[in-house]
């Protein structure tokens, strides 16, 4: 036949740029929280950074030094500003990590090319009603007096760093994470900068709709006692996502859940056109 012994002419599509993970902790953790998620990432060619906010990981600032949220949040606008005009990055964020997420994407929306919330605070910037502190706060009241709190400014205010007691670790944060993650966290986990984190709504400056320029993707914990569920479905409402997901997971999903959770970052990405 004329086609037979006619060679195939294959097309190859351009290689494009892999996308880029940025990956914020949520508080107490650091960067090392992270370590499952990095590897099967790196592992299947996407880039992959974490980063340790201020007095997290191996960052050695004091939380009680801290007493704003730019502060706190500096390595990643740090980390942002220091990226070419032109590149963009997937930013995911972790409980508090939520709060990093939305500052990051009102400073920096032309170099975001998706947010990513997991059992995260996903409150617009400037949020001021009690029912917006009650849905994007923790309320671990009902387990009784779980925080270690330090008074770097003096007990007559209030408190300026916490740290959940190890005996309630495993019962609030890890209840379905294997026992050797639980372990780990407890050797890693350093005082968070409660104070710092409660300016993080004060807002100012120009721009202050470009947060909505940023497509958001809300992944949400089902077992979660910290961010409790129907908090987290409250934020959704308040401020609906363009996508949402499900994990099977406590509030700690790269330790409990991890190929599932790789597998909806990926969903994520390409729900956008990252990848």
């Amino acid at each position: 036949m004329a086609g037979e012994n006619q060679e195939e002419t294959l097309v190859l599509k351009p290689r494009t740029k892999p996308p880029h993970f940025v990956l914020i902790h949520g508080m107490s953790l650091g960067s090392w929280c992270w370590y499952k998620i990095k590897c099967l990432m790196e592992v299947s060619g996407f880039t992959v950074t974490c980063i340790d906010l201020k007095s997290s990981g191996i960052d050695p600032t004091s939380a009680d030094s801290l007493t704003s949220f730019e502060q706190y949040n500096q390595p990643l606008i740090d980390f942002l500003s220091s990226l070419p005009e032109q590149e963009q990055v997937i930013l995911v964020g972790h409980s508090a990590g939520g709060l990093s997420v939305t500052n990051s994407i009102y400073k920096f929306p032309k170099k975001i090319s998706l947010a990513v919330y997991i059992a995260a605070t996903m409150l617009k910037l400037g949020f001021q009603t009690d029912e917006d502190l009650k849905d994007g706060a923790p309320d671990l009241s009902e387990h009784g007096d779980v925080y270690e709190l330090s008074f770097g400014l003096g007990r007559e205010n209030p408190p300026t760093s916490a740290l959940i007691k190890p005996e309630f670790r495993r019962k609030i944060l890890y209840h379905t994470s294997p026992q050797q993650e639980c372990a780990l966290a407890t050797l890693l986990m350093r005082p968070g900068p409660v104070l710092a984190l409660t300016t993080a709504k004060e807002k100012g400056g120009e721009g202050e709709e470009e947060e909505e320029h940023v497509p958001r993707v809300y992944i949400k914990t089902l077992h979660d006692r910290v961010m409790k569920p129907e908090q987290q479905e409250a934020m959704m409402k308040r401020w609906p996502p363009r996508e949402a997901y499900e994990v099977d997971s406590d509030h700690s999903p790269f330790f409990s859940n991890p190929f599932v959770l790789f597998g909806l970052l990926i969903k994520a990405a390409v729900s956008v056109d990252c990848i």
